[in-house]
């Protein structure tokens, strides 16, 4: 990311390639339910979605390019592509990319680990449990099945949301971080109406809510995804977002089995309160670390 696009324009270009997990997520339950009834056993779906991955990965390898070497930009066009990476990228692109020790030592990296880390959870379990939490709340999950796709618009849409508002802000003058850290105190404020879908028997407002939350977090996502190509020199920008897509795995795991022993032995009104909670202190680790300090005035990380 931070290699072909430039501050202003980089909230679109990730909305654009995080929606895609969440159309892969629409989409998912058609492929895994045909492969199903064609083989009449569940073990090759798994084998075809995870082939589905080597193929990507084929696919990116063979297609993807620096711009310093794509064989089809022409030579304005790798200027203009150029020109606008940050001056900090640009100036330290040939030397070594920062050590992790030094990446743990500051704060923005823990930032953007603590922000991804306490929102991702929020992600999977609704990907992962709203359907069973509509079946808990006595609708049929068949008849319910554009109600359900409904979290996976409205994922698209926030992703577009939070990319093309911060982009917009930032091209009206509007400082990068300033931008991106007015759509995470939204979407951190837009998850806690997870809340009220606790007190619903509504089918139409569980749906509301439940759409406006994963709204809010995907608004909230496309900015955490910003941050280390906004921070960080090039070289490094990989090693930040490996180290938060980690946090963000580990924390996962844990919320998945918490969500199935919770909901087995209590209900789920515990677990959406807690998940319309924890995002504000998500929102109050970007406010509170992602800023300009010394390593700023130092050149180790961009300003923002």
């Amino acid at each position: 990311m931070s290699e072909w696009f430039p501050r202003r324009e980089s909230g679109w270009a990730v909305a654009l390639f995080d929606s895609g997990s969440s159309i892969g997520g629409a989409i998912a339950p058609f492929i895994v339910l045909g492969v199903y009834k064609y083989f009449g056993s569940w073990q090759p779906a798994f084998i075809v979605t995870g082939t589905l991955g080597f193929l990507w990965l084929a696919l990116f390898r063979w297609f993807y390019h620096r711009p310093e070497d794509h064989p089809r930009l022409s030579s304005e066009e790798r200027e203009l592509i150029l020109s606008g990476r940050g001056e900090a990228q640009v100036a330290e692109e040939k030397s070594e990319s920062l050590s992790y020790r030094t990446l743990l030592r500051l704060p923005q990296t823990w930032g953007v680990i603590i922000s991804k880390s306490l929102t991702d959870p929020i992600w999977f379990f609704i990907t992962e449990w709203f359907g069973i939490y509509l079946v808990t709340k006595g609708f049929d999950l068949d008849k319910s099945l554009l109600g359900w796709w409904s979290v996976f618009i409205a994922a698209d849409a926030g992703n577009f949301f939070g990319g093309g508002l911060s982009s917009y802000l930032i091209k009206r003058g509007w400082g990068v971080g300033a931008a991106r850290k007015v759509i995470a105190v939204i979407g951190g404020l837009g998850m806690t109406l997870l809340i009220p879908a606790v007190y619903t028997t509504s089918f139409y407002w569980i749906i509301f809510f439940f759409a406006i939350s994963t709204l809010c977090y995907a608004a909230f996502s496309t900015v955490i995804l910003n941050f280390p190509a906004d921070l960080y020199r090039t070289n490094s920008v990989a090693s930040v977002s490996g180290m938060s897509g980690t946090g963000a795995g580990i924390c996962t795991i844990i919320a998945m089995l918490l969500v199935g022993r919770i909901s087995d032995k209590y209900s789920f009104e515990p677990i959406l309160i807690a998940a319309s909670i924890i995002p504000l202190f998500a929102t109050l680790a970007v406010l509170a670390l992602i800023r300009n300090n010394r390593a700023t005035e130092k050149g180790i990380v961009n300003p923002i």
